[in-house]
């Protein structure tokens, strides 16, 4: 079987999601994270009046020239406005967020009137009409659609939202993501660990990766390497009703490595076996049903990586986010020379330091997919394209920043 592009191999992957997940309405405290399911209308404006940027006097812009005397009259503050009208020669002691009394188009900032808190002020410098004035809808007019379906809700959105008078909101319900680590040389953090055996780490990675993702993990533990233990664990994938089930490890073709066998005998429709990039070319999708399976390498490195390029897409597709397949590179600048690369599409662990040029991205020596240490300390992924010729220092790429 041919290596699929990394490309392809997204596309298909994409391609197999089976529909959006369905919405559910949640009061806008429980929205953070959240996908909208919906254009979001402001449901009034914002402000609903003029008012006040500073604390200082609503006066008329005609009465500020210089030495002038304006009587003040009475006082406006935030939630407490000025009832009467102002006329020439009056001013309103007014504070930031205040509506602007009836006859004022200007405030003069306490700082620019002398005799602050007293009944009459006198004017030190002059400004311009509408000075320091929020005319009524300067954030936002009433109907104005100003998030869009597929926004996740982060905490200016959020702030947005609540401005704009929605309570609650409709947004795509969470993924749910089955993630099954599978071995018989796993072992639990804190378990006693044999001679031949490593503790597991991949799921706690991919598990942190899908709930910041926006999803919700369910963690099935270890299956053992044999069929009926993975068959019972896929089972329970299955029978959660899980939208994914991500597997760890056992996607080759040792004898030991039944996970592709083991979908299969449940009805897996294969999509993609074996991807064109380094880490993670064991990798592999199909479809079980509405349930997407995917395969993702053993070694912690890989599955992580492999999370970050395939995981993420896929829940970003299930919730409805624009573009999930859109390129997910920015520039940057080696920090060091690179030699040629073969058919396997790279992904570079790296540090990043931010240049006049740009970020510099300094790919690690050592880059063994089960460095787990390493990818922690990692900035960014530094691609590498299939085929491409020695790079000097400097020289342009492109990278994926992990933080």
């Amino acid at each position: 079987m041919s290596l699929t592009p990394v490309p392809v191999a997204l596309k298909a992957l994409i391609d197999s999601v089976p529909g959006l997940l369905t919405a559910e309405t949640l009061p806008l405290a429980a929205c953070a994270g959240r996908v909208l399911v919906e254009d979001l209308k402001a449901l009034r404006t914002q402000p609903p009046f003029a008012n006040s940027a500073m604390d200082g006097y609503a006066v008329r812009a005609d009465d500020l020239t210089i030495g002038t005397e304006l009587r003040v009259i009475g006082e406006a503050a935030a939630g407490r406005s000025f009832g009467g009208a102002l006329a020439a020669g009056e001013a309103v002691r007014i504070f930031t967020g205040a509506p602007l009394p009836e006859g004022a188009d200007t405030i003069l900032i306490q700082e620019n009137a002398e005799g602050v808190g007293g009944p009459v002020i006198t004017v030190r410098e002059g400004a311009t009409k509408g000075r320091f004035v929020r005319p009524a809808g300067l954030d936002f007019r009433e109907g104005k659609i100003l998030l869009k379906a597929g926004t996740r809700l982060d905490s200016a959105a959020l702030g947005l939202a609540a401005a704009m008078g929605h309570p609650a909101l409709s947004v795509r319900k969470k993924p749910l993501v089955a993630i099954l680590a599978t071995g018989d040389e796993l072992v639990f953090p804190g378990e006693p660990v044999g001679p031949d055996q490593i503790v597991a780490s991949n799921s706690y990675a991919l598990a942190a990766l899908v709930e910041q993702a926006g999803a919700t993990a369910l963690d099935l533990g270890i299956a053992r390497d044999t069929h009926e233990d993975l068959a019972e664990k896929i089972g329970r994938a299955r029978s959660a009703d899980a939208d994914v089930l991500v597997t760890l490890g056992g996607a080759s073709v040792g004898e030991h490595d039944l996970v592709q066998a083991a979908l299969k005998a449940q009805g897996m429709e294969l999509g993609f076996w074996k991807i064109a990039m380094r880490p993670g070319k064991p990798m592999m999708m199909g479809r079980l049903g509405r349930m997407v399976a995917v395969g993702l390498p053993g070694n912690p490195v890989s599955s992580i990586v492999c999370g970050h390029l395939f995981v993420l897409p896929l829940i970003e597709a299930l919730l409805g986010m624009p573009d999930p397949q859109r390129d997910r590179s920015e520039p940057g600048l080696l920090g060091r020379d690179l030699p040629a690369n073969d058919e396997r599409q790279d992904y570079l662990r790296a540090s990043l330091v931010l240049t006049g040029a740009g970020w510099q991205a300094t790919p690690f020596e050592k880059q063994d997919s089960s460095m787990l240490a390493a990818l922690s300390r990692a900035d960014a992924l530094v691609i590498r394209p299939a085929f491409a010729e020695p790079a000097k220092q400097n020289s342009p790429c492109r990278i994926i920043r992990l933080r």
